[in-house]
């Protein structure tokens, strides 16, 4: 999902929810009801399970915050010192704890607190209101998410991936046949490396929008294309060394040329793995090279068939994790 469409998104959220918290807030004749906005805006986050984890965080520090103000203030009429010591103990258990966004909410019930000079029930229940209220609205506005939209562009960014792949596999299988690459392999791959960074963020992002625990598929199919893009790295690296191509490269260049075809999301490379098989047994039944440089780019070509082999083998591993959900989901026939 773009970037914009998504600030977007955030914004007319915020808006809304702001609006209805303080809406409420009136209705319920609580003390401050501005204050409720920020509340709303500081536990909206961008995805519905950091919205949760920090509603449930926020509510277990509102707890210890309102039973700390009552203790202190009660024994020390102190504003400066007494206020000081509430969110200094505040923020020793926020950041324990690992709670450190919580602490500006908490501040603001302190501060109410102080100014209204009450800790009676009636006080303590108004801050607990300005909170619930907040928390309620943000998970209810964070239930409103593009995820088709979000899930459509991630698989738009997979057939793109395996588009690009493809095209680097086919320049690889041509350099082995001993034409000129028509493009500069390394800067496609450098370049695809740098978007599977953000492939796998947005995979994540995805993950956290929703409630099914299924969607980590995406992350684990950008995570193998991104193990077998480093390989393929490694392949061009080994093919640049050799000084001397030896006829056998002609059957890894046809082998790439195949294997290009099968860089898709359900292909299961059971039959890639055997042609492979095959092409390795009839290398070791050849002539032993006679002289050393022979030698060398015959143990470098075989190397490379070890790299492709590998490189079948991140699909293999990434098909034999899935599970029989995930194949029904994402697999349908």
């Amino acid at each position: 999902m773009g970037r914009y469409r998504k600030m977007l998104l955030l914004s007319v959220k915020i808006g809304i929810g702001t609006c209805a918290a303080i809406y409420i807030a009136q209705l319920m004749n609580l003390e401050y009801p501005v204050s409720i906005g920020t509340v709303t805006l500081l536990t909206l986050m961008e995805t519905k399970w950091e919205t949760l984890k920090l509603s449930l965080n926020r509510l277990i520090t509102l707890f210890m915050t309102l039973v700390l103000s009552w203790l202190i203030f009660w024994h020390i009429r102190n504003v400066p010192l007494s206020y000081g010591m509430v969110l200094g103990l505040i923020v020793l258990l926020a950041e324990n704890f690992g709670w450190r966004t919580t602490v500006s909410v908490n501040a603001l019930v302190v501060s109410h607190l102080i100014m209204l000079d009450d800790f009676s029930i009636e006080a303590i229940r108004n801050e607990f209101w300005l909170v619930m209220i907040g928390i309620i609205i943000a998970i209810i506005l964070n239930l409103f998410n593009l995820n088709l939209t979000h899930r459509r562009a991630i698989m738009a960014n997979m057939r793109r991936v395996e588009k690009k792949m493809q095209m680097i596999m086919e320049e690889l299988a041509a350099y082995l046949s001993g034409q000129e690459m028509s493009r500069s392999v390394w800067e496609d791959i450098c370049e695809l490396e740098k978007q599977f960074q953000e492939f796998i963020r947005d995979a994540e992002e995805y993950k956290e929008n929703t409630f099914q625990s299924h969607p980590e598929y995406y992350i684990n199919y950008f995570e193998m294309r991104s193990e077998q893009c480093m390989i393929l790295n490694n392949l061009h690296y080994e093919m640049k060394r050799i000084r001397s191509m030896p006829k056998q490269a002609k059957v890894v260049a046809e082998f790439l040329q195949y294997l290009a075809k099968y860089i898709t999301e359900t292909n299961i490379p059971d039959q890639q793995i055997e042609k492979l098989k095959a092409i390795l047994a009839d290398m070791k039944k050849e002539e032993l090279p006679e002289t050393m440089e022979e030698f060398e780019n015959r143990a470098m070509l075989f190397h490379i068939l070890m790299d492709i082999e590998d490189f079948i083998f991140c699909k293999e591993r990434f098909v034999e994790g899935l599970d029989a959900r995930q194949l029904k989901v994402y697999w349908k026939k």
